[in-house]
Protein backbone atom coordinates (compact mmCIF):
# COMPACT_ATOMS: atom_id res chain seq x y z
CA UNK A 1 0.00 0.00 0.00
CA UNK A 2 1.47 3.25 -0.50
CA UNK A 3 1.92 6.04 2.25
CA UNK A 4 -0.94 8.11 1.07
CA UNK A 5 -3.22 5.05 2.03
CA UNK A 6 -1.57 3.94 4.85
CA UNK A 7 -1.68 7.56 6.44
CA UNK A 8 -5.67 7.26 5.42
CA UNK A 9 -8.26 5.67 7.36
CA UNK A 10 -10.48 3.72 4.57
CA UNK A 11 -14.02 5.28 4.41
CA UNK A 12 -17.26 5.03 2.49
CA UNK A 13 -20.00 7.39 2.33
CA UNK A 14 -20.98 7.26 5.64
CA UNK A 15 -17.61 8.83 6.96
CA UNK A 16 -15.33 11.50 6.44
CA UNK A 17 -18.05 13.82 6.66
CA UNK A 18 -17.44 15.16 9.87
CA UNK A 19 -14.61 17.42 10.78
CA UNK A 20 -12.68 17.42 14.23
CA UNK A 21 -12.42 20.74 16.07
CA UNK A 22 -8.31 20.81 16.43
CA UNK A 23 -6.77 23.47 18.62
CA UNK A 24 -9.02 26.00 20.14
CA UNK A 25 -11.20 26.15 17.01
CA UNK A 26 -14.73 26.06 18.22
CA UNK A 27 -15.51 23.96 14.99
CA UNK A 28 -13.34 21.95 12.39
CA UNK A 29 -11.70 24.61 10.37
CA UNK A 30 -11.14 23.76 6.35
CA UNK A 31 -9.95 25.75 3.24
CA UNK A 32 -11.42 26.91 0.16
CA UNK A 33 -9.14 28.06 -2.55
CA UNK A 34 -9.64 29.58 -5.83
CA UNK A 35 -6.26 29.48 -7.08
CA UNK A 36 -6.17 33.62 -7.39
CA UNK A 37 -4.17 35.18 -10.32
CA UNK A 38 -2.90 38.70 -9.34
CA UNK A 39 -1.87 41.81 -11.84
CA UNK A 40 2.19 40.42 -12.12
CA UNK A 41 1.65 37.15 -11.82
CA UNK A 42 1.66 34.20 -13.85
CA UNK A 43 -1.06 31.13 -13.23
CA UNK A 44 1.58 28.80 -12.76
CA UNK A 45 2.57 30.97 -9.26
CA UNK A 46 -1.00 31.09 -8.08
CA UNK A 47 -0.96 27.40 -8.07
CA UNK A 48 2.87 26.92 -6.77
CA UNK A 49 1.12 29.02 -4.05
CA UNK A 50 -2.43 26.65 -3.70
CA UNK A 51 0.08 23.68 -3.17
CA UNK A 52 1.87 25.46 -0.27
CA UNK A 53 -1.33 26.35 1.32
CA UNK A 54 -2.41 22.80 0.48
CA UNK A 55 0.67 21.44 2.26
CA UNK A 56 0.37 24.29 5.31
CA UNK A 57 -3.22 22.67 5.70
CA UNK A 58 -2.21 19.16 5.65
CA UNK A 59 0.82 20.51 8.61
CA UNK A 60 -1.47 22.06 10.41
CA UNK A 61 -4.29 20.02 10.86
CA UNK A 62 -7.07 21.79 8.56
CA UNK A 63 -9.85 19.31 7.93
CA UNK A 64 -10.08 19.90 4.11
CA UNK A 65 -8.73 21.71 1.39
CA UNK A 66 -11.27 22.26 -1.74
CA UNK A 67 -10.81 23.84 -4.97
CA UNK A 68 -13.84 25.94 -6.90
CA UNK A 69 -14.56 25.54 -10.61
CA UNK A 70 -15.02 28.77 -12.28
CA UNK A 71 -14.38 29.34 -16.01
CA UNK A 72 -13.27 32.51 -17.89
CA UNK A 73 -12.50 34.63 -15.24
CA UNK A 74 -8.57 35.80 -15.59
CA UNK A 75 -8.21 36.59 -11.88
CA UNK A 76 -9.07 32.72 -11.13
CA UNK A 77 -7.18 29.57 -11.66
CA UNK A 78 -9.09 26.83 -11.11
CA UNK A 79 -11.26 26.04 -13.41
CA UNK A 80 -9.92 22.04 -13.63
CA UNK A 81 -10.81 20.94 -9.63
CA UNK A 82 -10.32 17.19 -10.48
CA UNK A 83 -6.95 17.99 -12.65
CA UNK A 84 -5.70 20.33 -9.66
CA UNK A 85 -6.67 17.99 -7.01
CA UNK A 86 -4.54 15.24 -8.31
CA UNK A 87 -1.60 17.45 -7.92
CA UNK A 88 -2.35 18.28 -5.02
CA UNK A 89 -2.90 14.48 -3.56
CA UNK A 90 1.13 14.04 -4.23
CA UNK A 91 1.86 17.23 -1.80
CA UNK A 92 -0.20 16.25 1.08
CA UNK A 93 -0.78 13.27 3.28
CA UNK A 94 -3.68 13.70 5.45
CA UNK A 95 -5.95 16.42 4.72
CA UNK A 96 -9.65 15.92 2.65
CA UNK A 97 -9.18 17.09 -0.78
CA UNK A 98 -12.66 17.64 -2.56
CA UNK A 99 -14.43 20.29 -4.97
CA UNK A 100 -16.22 23.60 -3.59
CA UNK A 101 -17.59 22.74 -6.08
CA UNK A 102 -17.85 20.53 -9.53
CA UNK A 103 -20.69 22.59 -11.67
CA UNK A 104 -22.90 19.15 -12.35
CA UNK A 105 -24.68 20.99 -15.21
CA UNK A 106 -21.17 21.53 -16.70
CA UNK A 107 -21.00 17.90 -17.28
CA UNK A 108 -21.68 14.44 -18.03
CA UNK A 109 -22.39 12.61 -14.59
CA UNK A 110 -20.39 9.99 -15.89
CA UNK A 111 -17.59 11.97 -16.36
CA UNK A 112 -17.48 13.28 -13.28
CA UNK A 113 -18.08 9.44 -11.84
CA UNK A 114 -14.59 8.44 -13.06
CA UNK A 115 -12.61 11.54 -12.46
CA UNK A 116 -13.32 11.38 -8.60
CA UNK A 117 -13.09 8.05 -8.78
CA UNK A 118 -9.94 8.23 -10.37
CA UNK A 119 -8.74 10.63 -7.79
CA UNK A 120 -9.94 8.30 -4.44
CA UNK A 121 -7.62 5.61 -6.38
CA UNK A 122 -5.20 8.09 -5.95
CA UNK A 123 -5.76 9.34 -2.18
CA UNK A 124 -8.18 6.95 -1.05
CA UNK A 125 -10.33 7.97 1.99
CA UNK A 126 -9.34 11.42 1.01
CA UNK A 127 -11.53 13.08 -1.64
CA UNK A 128 -15.04 15.10 -1.15
CA UNK A 129 -17.05 15.41 -4.29
CA UNK A 130 -19.15 18.77 -3.62
CA UNK A 131 -21.44 19.53 -6.62
CA UNK A 132 -22.90 22.66 -7.66
CA UNK A 133 -26.45 23.83 -9.95
CA UNK A 134 -24.78 27.33 -11.12
CA UNK A 135 -22.45 27.64 -13.90
CA UNK A 136 -19.60 29.15 -12.26
CA UNK A 137 -19.21 31.86 -15.27
CA UNK A 138 -21.20 33.92 -17.53
CA UNK A 139 -24.39 32.38 -19.79
CA UNK A 140 -22.26 32.53 -23.06
CA UNK A 141 -19.27 30.89 -21.33
CA UNK A 142 -21.72 28.07 -19.55
CA UNK A 143 -23.23 27.45 -23.91
CA UNK A 144 -19.95 27.00 -24.59
CA UNK A 145 -18.82 24.28 -21.83
CA UNK A 146 -22.21 22.38 -22.55
CA UNK A 147 -23.02 22.90 -26.44
CA UNK A 148 -26.40 24.03 -25.71
CA UNK A 149 -28.43 27.42 -25.45
CA UNK A 150 -30.98 25.69 -22.83
CA UNK A 151 -29.33 26.80 -19.62
CA UNK A 152 -32.02 26.50 -17.49
CA UNK A 153 -32.52 22.85 -18.29
CA UNK A 154 -29.43 21.85 -17.26
CA UNK A 155 -29.76 23.76 -13.26
CA UNK A 156 -33.68 21.87 -13.63
CA UNK A 157 -32.27 18.38 -13.96
CA UNK A 158 -30.06 18.84 -11.21
CA UNK A 159 -32.09 16.26 -8.87
CA UNK A 160 -31.52 13.67 -11.68
CA UNK A 161 -28.04 14.68 -13.05
CA UNK A 162 -27.23 14.07 -9.14
CA UNK A 163 -29.03 10.48 -8.74
CA UNK A 164 -27.76 9.58 -12.04
CA UNK A 165 -24.29 10.49 -10.58
CA UNK A 166 -24.80 8.72 -7.54
CA UNK A 167 -25.81 5.80 -9.46
CA UNK A 168 -22.11 5.70 -11.01
CA UNK A 169 -20.27 6.25 -8.15
CA UNK A 170 -22.26 2.92 -6.53
CA UNK A 171 -22.00 1.12 -9.29
CA UNK A 172 -26.11 -0.07 -8.76
CA UNK A 173 -28.15 1.21 -11.75
CA UNK A 174 -31.03 -1.71 -11.48
CA UNK A 175 -31.60 -4.52 -14.37
CA UNK A 176 -33.08 -3.21 -17.45
CA UNK A 177 -31.54 0.90 -16.75
CA UNK A 178 -29.95 1.87 -20.07
CA UNK A 179 -27.10 2.35 -18.13
CA UNK A 180 -26.53 -0.82 -15.92
CA UNK A 181 -24.02 -2.27 -18.34
CA UNK A 182 -21.88 1.13 -17.90
CA UNK A 183 -19.35 1.30 -15.19
CA UNK A 184 -17.24 4.06 -13.85
CA UNK A 185 -13.74 3.45 -14.24
CA UNK A 186 -12.02 3.55 -11.30
CA UNK A 187 -15.06 2.21 -9.43
CA UNK A 188 -16.30 -0.08 -7.42
CA UNK A 189 -16.82 -2.78 -10.77
CA UNK A 190 -13.10 -3.17 -10.52
CA UNK A 191 -12.89 -4.68 -6.77
CA UNK A 192 -16.76 -6.36 -6.74
CA UNK A 193 -16.24 -9.87 -5.75
CA UNK A 194 -12.47 -9.71 -5.03
CA UNK A 195 -12.68 -9.36 -1.28
CA UNK A 196 -10.24 -6.75 -1.73
CA UNK A 197 -10.71 -3.83 1.09
CA UNK A 198 -12.14 -0.78 0.00
CA UNK A 199 -14.46 -2.18 -2.42
CA UNK A 200 -17.37 -0.07 -1.66
CA UNK A 201 -15.13 3.06 -0.86
CA UNK A 202 -15.96 6.12 -2.91
CA UNK A 203 -16.23 10.17 -2.26
CA UNK A 204 -18.96 11.07 -0.44
CA UNK A 205 -21.31 13.59 -1.72
CA UNK A 206 -21.72 17.41 -0.71
CA UNK A 207 -24.11 19.69 -1.86
CA UNK A 208 -23.43 23.07 -2.79
CA UNK A 209 -25.65 26.45 -2.52
CA UNK A 210 -26.36 30.00 -1.89
CA UNK A 211 -29.81 30.14 -1.81
CA UNK A 212 -32.70 27.46 -0.38
CA UNK A 213 -32.72 25.03 -3.37
CA UNK A 214 -29.71 22.79 -2.61
CA UNK A 215 -30.49 23.14 1.31
CA UNK A 216 -33.54 22.02 0.89
CA UNK A 217 -32.65 19.19 -1.72
CA UNK A 218 -29.33 18.45 0.67
CA UNK A 219 -31.97 17.63 3.61
CA UNK A 220 -34.66 15.95 1.85
CA UNK A 221 -31.86 13.57 0.67
CA UNK A 222 -29.92 13.46 3.69
CA UNK A 223 -26.56 14.90 2.38
CA UNK A 224 -24.04 17.17 4.04
CA UNK A 225 -24.72 20.93 3.15
CA UNK A 226 -22.45 23.69 2.55
CA UNK A 227 -23.12 27.00 2.13
CA UNK A 228 -21.37 29.52 0.20
CA UNK A 229 -22.22 32.40 3.32
CA UNK A 230 -18.39 34.24 1.72
CA UNK A 231 -20.88 35.73 -1.10
CA UNK A 232 -24.65 35.14 0.20
CA UNK A 233 -24.61 36.43 3.71
CA UNK A 234 -28.16 37.40 3.43
CA UNK A 235 -29.30 34.00 2.54
CA UNK A 236 -26.95 31.83 4.96
CA UNK A 237 -29.70 31.68 8.52
CA UNK A 238 -32.69 31.05 6.03
CA UNK A 239 -31.16 28.46 3.78
CA UNK A 240 -28.95 26.53 6.89
CA UNK A 241 -32.43 26.97 8.74
CA UNK A 242 -34.29 25.12 5.56
CA UNK A 243 -31.56 22.23 5.72
CA UNK A 244 -31.99 21.57 9.25
CA UNK A 245 -36.00 21.69 9.34
CA UNK A 246 -36.21 19.24 6.23
CA UNK A 247 -33.37 16.98 7.29
CA UNK A 248 -34.44 13.58 6.75
CA UNK A 249 -31.53 11.05 8.42
CA UNK A 250 -29.54 8.51 5.75
CA UNK A 251 -27.09 5.91 4.78
CA UNK A 252 -25.03 8.97 4.91
CA UNK A 253 -25.50 10.85 7.99
CA UNK A 254 -27.69 10.57 10.84
CA UNK A 255 -28.11 14.64 11.61
CA UNK A 256 -27.46 17.47 9.45
CA UNK A 257 -24.21 18.71 9.25
CA UNK A 258 -23.40 22.04 7.58
CA UNK A 259 -20.56 23.72 6.72
CA UNK A 260 -20.56 27.70 5.47
CA UNK A 261 -17.77 29.10 3.34
CA UNK A 262 -16.55 32.29 5.01
CA UNK A 263 -14.53 35.15 3.66
CA UNK A 264 -11.04 35.76 6.07
CA UNK A 265 -7.73 37.29 5.72
CA UNK A 266 -5.17 37.97 8.81
CA UNK A 267 -2.09 40.47 8.62
CA UNK A 268 0.17 41.49 11.04
CA UNK A 269 -1.61 44.61 11.01
CA UNK A 270 -5.39 45.90 10.35
CA UNK A 271 -3.99 47.92 7.25
CA UNK A 272 -1.92 45.47 5.51
CA UNK A 273 -4.93 43.14 5.60
CA UNK A 274 -7.88 45.75 4.15
CA UNK A 275 -5.56 47.01 1.63
CA UNK A 276 -5.25 43.15 0.11
CA UNK A 277 -9.10 42.53 0.98
CA UNK A 278 -9.82 45.82 -0.81
CA UNK A 279 -8.04 44.47 -4.07
CA UNK A 280 -10.62 41.26 -4.08
CA UNK A 281 -13.78 43.85 -3.37
CA UNK A 282 -12.49 46.08 -6.53
CA UNK A 283 -12.43 42.26 -8.45
CA UNK A 284 -15.70 41.64 -7.60
CA UNK A 285 -16.94 44.84 -8.95
CA UNK A 286 -15.22 44.57 -12.01
CA UNK A 287 -16.80 41.13 -11.90
CA UNK A 288 -20.38 42.34 -11.31
CA UNK A 289 -19.97 45.11 -14.23
CA UNK A 290 -18.55 42.69 -16.85
CA UNK A 291 -15.38 43.67 -17.06
CA UNK A 292 -13.26 40.83 -15.31
CA UNK A 293 -9.46 40.18 -15.27
CA UNK A 294 -6.33 39.59 -13.09
CA UNK A 295 -6.69 40.48 -9.31
CA UNK A 296 -5.77 44.30 -9.03
CA UNK A 297 -2.99 45.67 -6.93
CA UNK A 298 -3.08 47.18 -3.45
CA UNK A 299 -2.18 50.78 -4.72
CA UNK A 300 -4.53 50.39 -7.84
CA UNK A 301 -7.58 49.13 -5.96
CA UNK A 302 -6.64 52.09 -2.98
CA UNK A 303 -6.13 54.37 -6.04
CA UNK A 304 -9.65 53.40 -7.56
CA UNK A 305 -11.86 56.37 -8.16
CA UNK A 306 -15.45 54.41 -7.01
CA UNK A 307 -18.27 55.84 -7.97
CA UNK A 308 -21.09 56.05 -4.78
CA UNK A 309 -22.63 53.13 -6.27
CA UNK A 310 -19.59 51.07 -6.29
CA UNK A 311 -18.49 52.39 -2.49
CA UNK A 312 -21.81 51.20 -1.54
CA UNK A 313 -21.61 47.81 -2.83
CA UNK A 314 -17.54 47.65 -1.75
CA UNK A 315 -18.31 48.42 1.75
CA UNK A 316 -21.29 46.03 2.14
CA UNK A 317 -18.84 43.41 0.22
CA UNK A 318 -16.31 44.00 3.39
CA UNK A 319 -18.78 43.77 5.88
CA UNK A 320 -18.93 40.08 4.77
CA UNK A 321 -15.63 39.45 5.41
CA UNK A 322 -13.58 39.12 8.80
CA UNK A 323 -10.08 41.03 8.29
CA UNK A 324 -7.34 42.57 10.56
CA UNK A 325 -4.96 40.96 12.75
CA UNK A 326 -5.40 37.56 13.65
CA UNK A 327 -6.79 37.58 17.06
CA UNK A 328 -9.21 40.17 15.46
CA UNK A 329 -10.20 37.50 13.09
CA UNK A 330 -9.95 34.65 15.28
CA UNK A 331 -13.14 36.73 17.40
CA UNK A 332 -15.26 37.32 14.30
CA UNK A 333 -14.96 33.65 12.91
CA UNK A 334 -15.86 32.44 16.69
CA UNK A 335 -19.05 35.15 16.60
CA UNK A 336 -20.01 33.91 12.99
CA UNK A 337 -20.02 30.39 14.35
CA UNK A 338 -21.86 31.35 17.61
CA UNK A 339 -24.34 33.56 14.89
CA UNK A 340 -24.98 30.78 12.30
CA UNK A 341 -24.48 27.45 14.45
CA UNK A 342 -22.43 26.00 11.76
CA UNK A 343 -20.99 23.03 11.84
CA UNK A 344 -17.67 23.21 10.24
CA UNK A 345 -16.12 26.49 8.80
CA UNK A 346 -14.16 26.66 5.25
CA UNK A 347 -12.10 29.98 4.80
CA UNK A 348 -11.38 31.50 1.46
CA UNK A 349 -9.45 34.80 0.51
CA UNK A 350 -9.87 36.81 -2.10
CA UNK A 351 -5.96 38.63 -2.71
CA UNK A 352 -3.93 39.71 -4.71
CA UNK A 353 -0.42 38.60 -3.09
CA UNK A 354 -0.10 34.78 -3.30
CA UNK A 355 2.19 35.64 -0.30
CA UNK A 356 -0.84 37.07 1.29
CA UNK A 357 -2.75 34.42 1.02
CA UNK A 358 -0.64 32.05 2.19
CA UNK A 359 0.34 33.84 5.57
CA UNK A 360 -3.03 34.48 6.62
CA UNK A 361 -3.41 31.01 6.72
CA UNK A 362 -0.46 30.52 8.93
CA UNK A 363 -1.41 33.52 10.90
CA UNK A 364 -5.21 31.86 11.62
CA UNK A 365 -3.82 28.82 12.26
CA UNK A 366 -1.48 30.25 14.85
CA UNK A 367 -4.21 32.18 16.31
CA UNK A 368 -6.44 29.06 17.26
CA UNK A 369 -3.22 27.50 18.04
CA UNK A 370 -3.44 24.46 15.79
CA UNK A 371 -0.72 21.70 16.00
Amino acid sequence: MSQQGADAQHQDPTTGIRGEARGEAPVPLSVLDLVNVGEGYTAREALETSTRMAALADARGFTRYWVAEHHSMPGVASSSPAVILAHLASHTRRVRLGSGGVMLPNHAPLVIAEQFGTLEALAPGRIDLGLGRAPGTDGATAAALRRTEKLREGADDFPQQLAELVRFLDDDFPDGHRYARIHAVPGPVQTRGTGADGAAHRPPVWLLGSSGFSAQLAGQLGLPFAFAHHFSAANTLPALELYRETFRPSAVLAEPYALIGAAALAAEDEKEARRQVLTGALSMVRLRTGRPGLIPTPEEAEAYPFSPVERDFVESWLGNVTYGTPDAVRAGLDALVERTGADELMLTANAHTPEARARSLELIADAYRLP
